[in-house]
């Protein structure tokens, strides 16, 4: 069975010094990068988060684990600021 639905996630960007930006997704601590400008910042902290995701858990003795797919697609809905 295949089921699709959107997930939404808000990515929060700040000033880093010297002119970088610091990019955050609140949603997931430890979800953090930086970049020399937004688009980077924005890539980097998506790549982040892949790498969150992908890593190894470890399981409770006596529970099951389930290994699911799941395909992320970057869509911009709305910008509160401007790109710098």
């Amino acid at each position: 069975m295949t089921s699709s639905s959107d997930l939404r996630l808000t990515v929060v960007y700040e000033r880093a010094e010297h002119g970088w930006t610091t990019a955050s997704i609140p949603a997931v601590p430890g979800t953090i990068s930086t970049g020399r400008n937004r688009r980077e910042a924005r890539d980097n902290v998506i790549d982040a988060l892949r790498e969150m995701l992908a890593s190894p858990v470890e399981v409770a003795e006596g529970a099951t684990r389930e290994d699911v797919s799941v395909t992320l697609e970057l869509t911009k809905s709305h910008d509160r600021g401007h790109e710098r």
